[in-house]
């Protein structure tokens, strides 16, 4: 079956809401919005579904850099150009006295050459709660942060490839728990971070090619992992591993991977390159490219 030959409505393209983060971006990147008094890059940045974390995995970390006391926020775009597609997202995430993250997302997937000119759009919205212990290591403070979360995920798109490939919802819930500890003086003296995600999922591409499939409709848990280091007071490098669910027979799905590199200049911007792996996409093997993020925090 060709899927050229089916239609999908187009969608305004996501210049409103790009508009409104880029300005939250630069707003956090002036005196006026450095509220927050966390440490540099504690918020994470914003991964794929919008919450605080590494790019392709949420983080234990609440996003912003509020203390106890604060409120803190983080804005984002973000783009991923692999061989033969185009991801954009933007979105914005609060975090509340360091206790709990409110996220919203819009991704937009280009067809690429699949089905040229048109594209795939998904709104997420999360929520994420820290229920015990510490980011920072020291002798009183050893176990981990955890934060428990979910991502309400809904494909606007659903009827038109997702369902016709085997698909069996357009909406979904992706349950997640994670743990992270920073090493303020790990080995040779550097900062480190690592970071444990289970998520409990029922997504195809993210929820992109819907949920749930022919071969399996049930929730799956998968393993994220995350490892990054301070190469100086403003480089942030590290590796990135995210395990997915294969639900349908039409297409196969392969595990994420990616080796990132992140800019800081202050703690309220940071610039976020990649080098992404993301395997099997619909129709088109070994989708390897690059990632790009723009970010504020306050």
């Amino acid at each position: 079956m060709m899927l050229d030959n089916f239609y999908i409505s187009r969608r305004p393209a996501l210049r409103p809401l790009s508009a409104l983060l880029l300005g939250l971006v630069l707003l956090a990147a002036t005196p006026f919005a450095q509220a927050g008094d966390r440490l540099l890059a504690t918020g994470g940045v914003m991964q794929l579904e919008g919450n605080g974390g590494g790019g392709l995995t949420p983080w234990a970390l609440i996003a912003g850099l509020g203390t106890d006391h604060q409120i803190g926020a983080t804005s984002a775009c973000t783009r991923i150009k692999p061989s033969d597609f185009t991801l954009d997202l933007c979105g914005i995430a609060v975090g509340f006295y360091n206790r709990f993250e409110l996220s919203f997302a819009q991704q937009r997937f280009d067809l690429g050459t699949t089905v040229p000119g048109e594209t795939i759009s998904q709104r997420i919205v999360g929520l994420k709660v820290r229920v015990l212990g510490d980011a920072v290591y020291d002798q009183d403070r050893w176990w981990p942060q955890v934060s428990v979360g979910l991502q309400y995920k809904k494909n606007q798109d659903f009827g038109f490839v997702p369902q016709l490939i085997g698909a069996r919802d357009d909406h979904s819930i992706d349950w997640y728990a994670n743990a992270t500890k920073v090493w303020l003086a790990g080995p040779f003296s550097r900062t480190f971070l690592a970071n444990l995600t289970l998520r409990a999922t029922k997504a195809n591409q993210l929820g992109i090619l819907g949920f749930g499939g022919d071969r399996n409709d049930s929730y799956r848990i998968e393993p994220e992992v995350s490892l990054a280091a301070f190469l100086s007071d403003f480089v942030v490098a590290g590796v990135e591993y995210r395990k997915k669910p294969d639900n349908l027979s039409a297409f196969k799905e392969d595990d994420f991977k990616d080796l990132f590199v992140a800019w800081i200049p202050t703690k309220y911007l940071s610039v976020t390159g990649a080098f992404v792996d993301l395997g099997n996409i619909a129709d088109k093997d070994n989708q390897r490219g690059w990632y790009l993020s723009l970010q504020g925090s306050f």
